[in-house]
């Protein structure tokens, strides 16, 4: 295993942990020179790439007119661009022998989410540039499965590490879900080729309802940002986007529950029970949209 971040200093305790198969990079993948450096380093110490992971991630919290353009500037290059850079540089090491690329986007690839403007932003490009190298991969035969990935809330320090501008300390919107669920999904893809895998029932019911319902779900705008706030004023506004900032913390502080596990996601990576998911999920979404009808007539 090759663990790449910017936090050098915690990279080497988690390698320490892991034992003499387990190599740390200092790594800031919105740099492609530093991205090549990785994969040259990955091959230099175990021969191949079978399974490459891009997960990096930023945000940002606040109205998009009072967002500075340096800030939204550092998400993109992050977000997006340190998945371009990592899933180039990682196809090429895959087309010899082949392996499996994994894409960490969200179900803001598919939603908006205000005040996370350039976040969903963001999400919605990884979506796009994942779909399209994968066709293109297709087209040219090569032995490489690509699969999104698209979380819903997950409880990681991400709200306390990200920049805000708002009034309040950031946090996830319900429900949320432990890490533990995205890091059975990856392995899974890395086992196993799928296009790609929502972690999270709740996830997937937003999503299908603003395929349903586009107008309705613009109309929850103003719910949407209330649970995006905690009751408590912001502690670190700063946060980590442009250097590392308390790091190495796998879980949030998320108020609330956190569910302990997604049955959805669990049920979803085996195919029958995928399928009687997915009736599920489009029955609720019709009977939420036809009793909304009827009380709207």
């Amino acid at each position: 295993m090759v663990l790449a971040a910017r936090s050098g200093d915690v990279l080497d305790d988690i390698a320490r942990e892991l034992g003499p198969d387990a190599l740390a990079v200092v790594t800031d993948v919105g740099e492609r020179a530093d991205v090549e450096n990785l994969a040259e380093r990955a091959v230099a110490a175990f021969g191949r790439i079978d399974t490459w992971v891009n997960v990096a991630g930023l945000t940002v919290y606040g109205p998009l007119r009072e967002i500075e353009q340096a800030d939204h500037e550092r998400l993109i290059r992050t977000n997006f661009w340190g998945t371009v850079n990592g899933s180039l540089v990682a196809a090429e090491h895959l087309r010899a022998g082949g392996g499996a690329l994994v894409n960490v986007g969200s179900i803001a690839s598919d939603l908006a989410f205000p005040f996370q403007g350039l976040y969903a932003a963001s999400k919605h490009a990884v979506k796009g540039f994942t779909d399209t190298l994968r066709m293109e991969l297709i087209a040219e035969g090569a032995p490489i499965s690509v699969t999104l990935v698209k979380p819903a809330s997950i409880d990681t320090p991400l709200p306390a590490r990200a920049r805000n501008y708002m009034d309040r300390e950031p946090m996830l919107p319900p429900p949320i879900y432990p890490p533990r669920e995205v890091a059975a999904a990856i392995l899974h893809a890395a086992e196993h080729p799928v296009r790609d895998i929502v972690v999270g029932g709740g996830g997937k019911l937003f999503t299908a309802g603003k395929e349903f319902a586009p107008g309705a779900f613009d109309q929850l705008a103003p719910a949407i940002i209330a649970m995006q706030k905690r009751k408590d004023p912001p502690r670190e506004p700063e946060g980590a986007l442009h250097a590392p900032r308390n790091a190495g913390r796998e879980r949030g502080d998320q108020p609330g529950y956190v569910q302990r596990t997604s049955a959805y996601t669990r049920a979803s990576l085996h195919p029958l029970a995928s399928s009687v998911l997915g009736i599920g999920v489009a029955a609720t979404v019709a009977a939420i949209a036809v009793g909304g009808g009827r009380r709207r007539s």
